[in-house]
């Protein structure tokens, strides 16, 4: 019987899905904070559709446009997730240094509507943005971890 396409997957199901071995899943969970998949009791994987897109993702970089695991890293800091799912779906890598370090596409923006000082300003506002979000997320993780056990669910 078929899973359908909104059906968690298992750690064998999505290493067969995306043709790599499941070691190879477990080694890039410690490489890329962002891959997650569902853990049930006794440490069981479970992907999520949107596991196995970011999954092939890092895949189609890794193996097809020729990243390295530092590569795929920064590309997710400067470009984000949307970066990696459109790698999933097909869209090749930038083409050059210069534009994959180009927040423009990030922000939708064009630089033909947007002077030279207005996007830089913009890029160091995001820039900020995205520190001021790590910091808070490694706050809510301190938070998280000194509640008690029994209000970790209820509180979040």
């Amino acid at each position: 019987m078929a899973k359908g396409p909104d059906a968690f997957r298992t750690i064998s199901e999505a290493a067969d899905e995306l043709g790599v071995p499941q070691h190879v899943l477990r080694f890039w969970e410690t490489k890329f904070s962002f891959i997650r998949p569902m853990k049930r009791a006794g440490g069981r994987r479970f992907y999520r559709p949107q596991d196995i897109s970011m999954l092939r993702g890092v895949k189609t970089l890794l193996h097809t446009d020729g990243y390295t695991i530092k590569g795929v890293q920064r590309l997710h800091k400067e470009q984000g997730l949307k970066r990696l799912l459109s790698a999933a779906s097909g869209e090749g890598a930038p083409s050059s240094v210069s534009e994959s370090a180009d927040h423009g596409p990030v922000l939708g923006l064009s630089s033909a509507r947007l002077g030279a000082d207005d996007r830089e300003r913009l890029v160091f506002a995001l820039d900020d943005l995205q520190a001021a979000k790590r910091r808070l997320d490694a706050l809510l993780k301190v938070r998280r971890a000194a509640l008690p056990m029994s209000e970790r669910g209820a509180a979040w």
